[in-house]
């Protein structure tokens, strides 16, 4: 009889630290209960074929992948690009018969498709018989994300993924890719609310990360700088940018210091500086997501709301005081 295989990879909220991680900056994510699982078996064919509880379309992707291009339904193109990463690695996967299903809510800013691409690295290597460490299944699969989506995103959302453990927030430095796990302390309790659906894909989250680049090359590294170096920029859009970036990797260092004191006011009010910063320096907020974030703080207990994730919809995210 053919083995079954299971495997599940959690949905991340990041709690601060947005728009950092591309440019070697501070995040600190948080993995949730909720999963992406992929369940099934080795086949005896070159043929990986998949259906989703959540798409109509079924997909079947034959290896080797020559053109991640044509691959439809389009969400196969995450799966394809992680079974491409890993033929560049060499590593030779065989045929699959499976089932994909997820409680992440599907472009709510969660990270539902780092947790596919997890999740899928982890099966193929699985029934490969190799291992790889944490770090390298993370940055394989963020550069899968890379070729199926277009969007350059940062390591934050499969790194956090690939090593955080549960109800731990994982300060993440994304040049080094250090990790300190840093427990959630019980006298609060994270809320994460859906606001509106998004893609990053055709969103302006590509515009901010050039910009951020623009920058780098003006005044250097963002995750070296401070705000004196940004005064040099005259450029009055890239001076909020960097502001923000520069701002914002304070901000997680000032978050993790407050967590380890037990002074969540001081944290709340860091998410809360931390959505001003996205939507007036970075502009990825919307009135919808801040009226989001003043109705969560008018809740009793709340300490600090913000938006969260790459913007431009999403989730919102806050602390508060445990009842």
């Amino acid at each position: 009889m053919t083995e079954t295989i299971q495997i599940s990879a959690p949905g991340r909220v990041n709690l601060i630290g947005d728009h950092t991680d591309y440019t070697g900056g501070l995040v600190m994510p948080l993995t949730l209960d909720a999963y992406t699982t992929v369940i099934g078996q080795v086949n005896t064919s070159q043929i990986w074929n998949l259906v989703s509880r959540d798409e109509p379309v079924a997909l079947s992707i034959e290896l080797p992948i020559r053109d991640l291009g044509s691959i439809q339904p389009r969400w196969g193109r995450y799966i394809a690009g992680v079974l491409f990463e890993l033929a560049q690695l060499g590593i030779e996967v065989p045929g699959f018969t499976g089932e994909i299903s997820t409680t992440i809510p599907i472009g709510s800013g969660l990270s539902s498709s780092a947790a596919l691409e997890i999740a899928i690295a982890r099966t193929a290597l699985s029934i490969a018989h190799v291992e790889l460490p944490d770090a390298d299944i993370a940055l394989l699969c963020q550069r899968a994300e890379h070729i199926a989506s277009g969007v350059p995103c940062g390591i934050m959302d499969q790194l956090c993924i690939a090593v955080g453990r549960p109800h731990t927030a994982t300060l993440i430095d994304c040049h080094t890719l250090d990790v300190q796990h840093i427990a959630m302390p019980d006298e609060i309790e994270v809320v994460t609310r859906f606001i509106s659906h998004r893609t990053l894909a055709g969103s302006e989250y590509s515009d901010r990360v050039t910009d951020c680049h623009v920058i780098e090359k003006m005044i250097g590294p963002l995750r070296l700088a401070n705000i004196g170096d940004a005064k040099n920029i005259n450029d009055q859009r890239l001076f909020r940018r960097a502001r923000h970036v520069i701002s914002e990797n304070q901000r997680v260092r000032d978050f993790a210091s407050a967590l380890s004191q037990k002074d969540f006011g001081a944290a709340g009010q860091l998410m809360l500086e931390s959505h001003q910063s996205l939507a007036n320096d970075f502009e990825t907020s919307n009135a919808t997501m801040d009226q989001a974030v003043k109705t969560m703080m008018s809740e009793p207990g709340i300490l600090g709301a913000r938006m969260t994730g790459g913007g431009f919809g999403g989730c919102i995210v806050g602390i508060r005081h445990r009842t």
